[in-house]
């Protein structure tokens, strides 16, 4: 193993954003037992720390490609195209309208089956988003329209946090 390695040479993945995630799942426990610290106990403290850098390095992979939205900005930085969410927040005004509609949405929301309504509208647009980001990435090549979808699947990755917040108040 290399720790300059992507993540999906690490893990022997193609570099693509459509994964199973049973096999991301199946090829992190793999690696895990691999690099577990406990397996270089005999060779010393040394191998041991190596085993141990082996094995944060594997799951830092694994936080990545496990999470959709993580894959597709990881992805986007290694073919050139960083997300740089912190500045560059332009969106298309078509999507700031649907955000503000969101808003509404959830702000007037009286009960558990409008807030189902205003979820299910949010995570079928993340479904459309995601679909989006695979066909740029993966497909057509284009990182930097890929980077712009990302930073849009934020804001409404962020929105979800919203509206699950407002349910769980509800629940109470």
């Amino acid at each position: 193993m290399n720790l300059s390695h992507s993540d999906f040479e690490l893990f022997g993945l193609p570099q693509r954003f459509a994964q199973e995630r049973a096999e991301i799942d199946q090829r992190w426990k793999e690696l895990q037992r691999q690099a577990h610290p406990d397996r270089f106990a005999a060779q010393g403290a040394s191998a041991q720390r190596a085993a141990l850098q082996w094995s944060v390095r594997i799951n830092e992979a694994y936080q990545r490609l496990k999470d959709p939205l993580k894959r597709a900005a990881y992805l986007c930085e290694l073919r050139g195209a960083p997300i740089q969410a912190e500045n560059n927040t332009a969106m298309p005004p078509e999507f700031l309208m649907e955000q503000m509609e969101w808003r509404e949405a959830l702000d007037d929301a009286q009960g558990e089956d409008d807030l189902a309504e205003v979820s299910e509208r949010v995570l079928q647009r993340r479904r459309e988003m995601l679909g989006q980001i695979q066909q740029l990435l993966d497909l057509e090549g284009d990182a930097p329209a890929a980077a712009q979808q990302v930073r849009a699947l934020m804001f409404i990755e962020r929105f979800v946090g919203d509206v699950e917040a407002r349910l769980a108040q509800l629940g109470q």
